[in-house]
């Protein structure tokens, strides 16, 4: 058996693609238009896990309200520098749900707030401002 990929569904595919690849730094590895069932996917990876690990963005063309899905839980990744990644998504606008705190892990939401995990490559960093002493904002 093997892991291919995650879906999930979005609603704005230029919002999504926008948080996904400019903003968390995935790759579009593929995408596949199918106009008799009115919708659309685009395969993303972290830069060298094309086909080991991907997720799968779903655009209905038909609109669709989703809700928030906490039962799926959350899209995780391993990042080399936590506060450098915090720090990026948060210039471009994201909010960091948990922060860094224990210089280990951080959440954040993609625009159909999806949770996405942010892990420290290696093991924790020492805890560091502003993260340490900042607090929680809304659900991760």
């Amino acid at each position: 058996m093997k892991y291919l990929h995650t879906m999930v569904r979005v609603t704005d595919l230029d919002a999504s693609l926008d948080f996904y690849v400019n903003k968390l730094g995935l790759e579009e590895v593929r995408r596949k238009e199918v106009p008799q069932g009115r919708y659309t996917l685009i395969f993303l990876a972290a830069p060298g896990q094309a086909g080991v690990a991907e997720l799968e963005l779903t655009f209905n063309w038909d609109p669709e309200a989703y809700g928030e899905g906490r039962n799926f839980g959350h899209l995780a990744y391993e990042v080399d520098d936590i506060y450098a990644t915090c720090a990026k998504l948060q210039a471009a606008g994201v909010t960091i749900n948990r922060p860094p705190r224990d210089g280990y892990m951080a959440f954040v939401r993609s625009p159909d707030n999806v949770s996405i995990e942010l892990l420290q490559k290696g093991g924790a960093k020492a805890p560091a401002e502003p993260w340490a002493s900042m607090a929680n904002t809304g659900k991760w």
